[in-house]
């Protein structure tokens, strides 16, 4: 393996010149430096990983935890595209992402601290898991500098997005096109869902539309089976209901299984929208209604959040970012008299 002594020996400098070279320090020539940089990357010199965590007392390494109860993994279609973005920023800051597994065959199972100590995490992102699990709660209250996706911790950084005023839009939409008898078949109870929920009721208070109980169900995000069952059971009620709004937009998808089962038309006979904005909503026939989450940005900024707080911890804030959603109409709500 080539070190810098070989290099400096090459270029008949120092040791320490080599070393100012390579980390692009002021206090040495640009003709110096660059001629160094030639010859070390034409000697086959690569930095070692321990070396600089010893000189910088950093690994330059970021976990990720990201457990899917619904064990879609990273073909989630939303994580999976705000994960490639975070992934993306902290590699163009030199970076490399980790994800915290805590199990293993061939030694004791670490918790989520014990593992991110173990791997020496400069910082962690948390996506996609159950917030209130204890071992979740240790990490997030350790001092490892951590963003949180879509879920808010009292003094910690957050990325969110915007989902009260989206589903507001999303809803209103829905009522400018006449429709009064709405179904929603929301997430598990958590932070996003109660925002979400919080929404549908106001526009529909807003416009003096009532809602009974029986038109709101729990279920669970991208639960395409029991939407379907879901949807079977709002089909049945008495009073039918003109539009459904799903959680997400693959359970979405198991709503349309369920209405073409029985005949039903989308949207001549009942109109339906989705949330996300994941690719399959538009490749669907017709195309779903939906609001298109911004996951470039929101992995993006919760990438430069994170180092920040790593590189910059004296002048760098804990905050909640919040990134806004869009509206797309699709072709799957009609309008009604």
């Amino acid at each position: 393996m080539v070190s810098m002594k070989d290099i400096a020996k090459a270029c008949n400098v120092s040791v320490a010149t080599v070393s100012k070279a390579l980390n692009d320090q002021s206090d040495i020539g640009e003709k110096t430096r660059n001629h160094i940089k030639k010859v070390a990357k034409e000697m086959g010199y690569f930095p070692n990983a321990q070396a600089r965590a010893l000189r910088t007392n950093r690994s330059y390494n970021i976990g990720v935890l990201f457990v899917d109860e619904g064990r879609s993994g990273l073909t989630h279609d939303y994580f999976s595209k705000v994960l490639d973005s975070f992934k993306e920023e902290v590699e163009q800051h030199g970076y490399d992402l980790t994800f915290i597994n805590c199990s293993s065959k061939d030694r004791k199972r670490y918790s989520y601290l014990e593992h991110s100590r173990y791997r020496g995490f400069d910082g962690i992102v948390i996506a996609c898991i159950d917030f209130n699990d204890p071992e979740v709660t240790e990490l997030v209250n350790s001092d490892i500098p951590l963003v949180t996706i879509d879920y808010i911790f009292n003094n910690k950084s957050a990325v969110v997005s915007n989902n009260y005023d989206c589903m507001k839009e999303l809803v209103k939409y829905v009522v400018s096109l006449g429709h009064r008898r709405i179904a929603y078949i929301c997430g598990e109870d958590n932070a996003v869902t109660q925002k979400r929920l919080a929404a549908f009721y106001n526009v529909l208070e807003e416009n003096g539309i009532a809602v009974s109980d029986d038109l709101v169900l729990h279920g669970h995000y991208r639960d395409i089976a029991g939407a379907e069952k879901k949807t079977l059971d709002i089909l049945k009620i008495k009073d039918p209901v003109s539009c459904i709004i799903y959680s997400d937009d693959y359970s979405a998808i198991g709503g349309m299984n369920a209405i073409r089962s029985k005949g039903l038309s989308i949207p001549e006979d009942i109109s339906i929208a989705g949330y996300d904005g994941v690719t399959a909503a538009s490749l669907m026939d017709p195309p779903i209604t939906t609001i298109r989450q911004n996951t470039g940005e929101i992995g993006r900024i919760a990438a430069v959040k994170l180092i920040n707080l790593i590189e910059k911890p004296k002048t760098t804030v804990e905050e909640t970012l919040v990134v806004e959603g869009i509206l797309e109409p699709g072709k799957t709500v009609a309008r009604i008299n």
